[in-house]
């Protein structure tokens, strides 16, 4: 095949955002319509590079190929959606049972969680893997809190060797999610600015970072709705085709659902602090998209 065509089907590959499997198999079958309709060009008497340039006008640009092919791919199944929002409904339940309060059911509901997200990776990476691999980060949020309780001046010492660790943790993370698709980094790292509102509305006053958990009882029902917010997210999240009503979903959960934590945590979520969350969510949402472009950018240079 002439290099244009190369390059053309390569172009659309990296605007894709499909599946590996899909994605080989969506190109294999469009490099075939293709090389035939380049060959019906070159039989008509055009040279190669009129037969190339008459196919790559005859197909359309590389984003609107891409476009329309992941239109019809990326719709998940309502089995997918169901899936992809059990680790929310998970916590939902423990909030909304109050079971919570017990150690071994938030042990068991870390475990289910963990192991399904390191299932999900072993075997394909399915659309469905995205929220489970978010609460990746729930127990280095718990070691972060008890951290500290660790006494007068060993916890900042802690949390100064702690906080690499997690930037870290989460660029590798949010890299490889990225590679699929920026949206689905976004959808993974959705539940940490809710999960941030919650735990300063149940803080202790006085004490900077500290949880009263009599707060966390209280507010308990609240925290359970918001879990099943986000597990509705997931689901519509799944279900569209469009990219672009992908990102207005995750935006406008985010947004709607930082202002049920202010409603709920009824006064304890000032002004200051919800457009503080507020930005927060906004960098957590769209910093993949900033390391999308950045990887991309250098896979086109080193090309």
């Amino acid at each position: 095949m002439v290099t244009s065509l190369s390059r053309y089907l390569d172009d659309i590959r990296n605007n894709l955002r499909l599946d590996v499997a899909d994605e080989n198999e969506v190109i294999n079958e469009l490099q075939s319509h293709i090389e035939d309709e380049f060959q019906e060009m070159r039989d008509a008497g055009l040279s190669e590079e009129e037969a190339a340039a008459s196919c790559i006008r005859f197909f359309g640009s590389a984003a609107l190929v891409a476009r329309q092919i992941y239109e019809t791919h990326s719709q998940g199944t309502w089995k997918q959606a169901l899936l992809a929002s059990l680790p929310h409904m998970l916590f939902a339940l423990l909030f909304t049972l109050n079971w919570w309060q017990g150690v071994g059911w938030l042990v068991i509901t870390l475990g289910v969680v963990l192991a399904m997200a390191l299932y999900g990776w072993l075997h394909g990476r399915p659309v469905w893997l995205f929220p489970w691999r978010g609460y990746y980060f729930m127990p280095v949020l718990l070691a972060g809190i008890l951290l500290l309780y660790l006494p007068a001046g060993w916890s900042w010492v802690a949390i100064i060797i702690y906080l690499p660790l997690v930037a870290v943790l989460l660029w590798s993370v949010t890299v490889k999610t990225v590679k699929r698709d920026w949206l689905y980094s976004a959808l993974m790292t959705l539940p940490v600015p809710i999960v941030i509102g919650w735990f300063l509305a149940a803080g202790k006053e006085g004490e900077f970072l500290k949880v009263n958990l009599e707060y966390i009882g209280y507010f308990a029902p609240g925290i359970g709705l918001s879990f099943l917010a986000l597990a509705a997210t997931t689901i519509a999240f799944i279900r569209l085709r469009q990219r672009w009503l992908r990102g207005v979903v995750l935006l406008l959960s985010g947004f709607l659902t930082l202002i049920m934590v202010a409603f709920y945590s009824e006064g304890r979520i000032s002004l200051q602090l919800f457009l503080g969350l507020t930005l927060i969510m906004l960098i957590v949402l769209l910093s993949p998209a900033v390391v999308d472009r950045r990887i991309r950018k250098n896979r086109q240079t080193s090309g």
